[in-house]
């Protein structure tokens, strides 16, 4: 009997020795809550898109809490969560325009040339690896293989007549896109810019011609018309500066390849196509 009040002893004072050792290690060790950072979280739409730059919703929260990261910095969110994220934070919102993605290249499939019938797997990373860059004679434009349209959360790209190509209201601007492209097609710019150059290629005219129909030729009448020189042509390719763009449209009407054109507000519907 005595046996066993000892050894019950023991073990009592030794849990009652470690739930000691445990409190204080709690205390000690204890990580100090940002309630701030927990009401930005509750916040944000948790997508975890990537689109503000941090790792997900809960590292732009903690970054914004910080004071590391702007108030408006998710995309997916866009205005009226920032409006929220400046009460809790206490600061005021300073807006910025929303911004979509933009592919640049008008090669579709009335328009580009073909080298060669591709049978592999149906991705621009995996395309662009084969010989000439993948099966389109511009080795510049898009591929058309929808590896932009896998990674869109939002459902706004689309192949659509061998190109991709965005749907502006539902684009929220993550930058997903922009990332996967391989041949670097995809850009961010301002919702209201009206006038976009659709071409990406630095070859001379002739040869730009010989592969595609709706590519720069590089001629910089586009440059001559423009007022408020907002257009450049660099490396044979014509450029807008949206800063200085005031969407008057005389580049447009005067490029004699209409590979500069006016932007509408498009809904994607169709399934993919590729040239075939």
């Amino acid at each position: 009997m005595g046996e066993i009040i000892i050894a019950t002893s023991v073990l009592g004072g030794t849990a009652l020795i470690i739930g000691i050792l445990l409190g204080i290690a709690g205390e000690k060790l204890q990580v100090e809550v940002n309630e701030k950072e927990l009401q930005v979280r509750e916040l944000l739409p948790g997508n975890n898109c990537g689109g503000c730059g941090y790792p997900g919703c809960d590292g732009l929260a903690s970054a914004i809490a910080a004071g590391k990261a702007e108030i408006n910095s998710c995309p997916v969110g866009g205005l009226n969560v920032a409006n929220k994220i400046s009460e809790v934070m206490g600061v005021t919102l300073e807006e910025k325009e929303k911004q979509v993605a933009f592919v640049r290249c008008g090669g579709t499939c009335d328009k580009t040339k073909k080298k060669y019938n591709y049978y592999g797997i149906e991705d621009c990373r995996k395309a662009v690896i084969a010989p000439g860059g993948g099966d389109k004679a511009c080795s510049y434009g898009c591929l058309g293989y929808g590896s932009c349209v896998k990674e869109c959360l939002f459902d706004a790209i689309h192949i659509v007549d061998g190109i991709a190509v965005v749907d502006k209201e539902k684009c929220v601007a993550c930058g997903k896109c922009v990332s996967t492209c391989p041949n670097s097609l995809i850009e961010l710019i301002p919702y209201s810019a009206d006038y976009r150059v659709q071409c990406m290629s630095n070859d001379r005219g002739k040869d730009v011609k010989t592969v595609c129909d709706a590519g720069c030729i590089g001629c910089t009448l586009c440059t001559r018309v423009c007022e408020s020189k907002a257009i450049t042509v660099e490396n044979n390719l014509a450029k807008i500066d949206y800063s200085k763009c005031t969407n008057c449209g005389k580049c447009a009407e005067k490029c004699p390849v209409k590979i500069i054109r006016q932007t509408d507000i498009i809904t994607i519907n169709e399934d993919l196509k590729i040239c075939v």
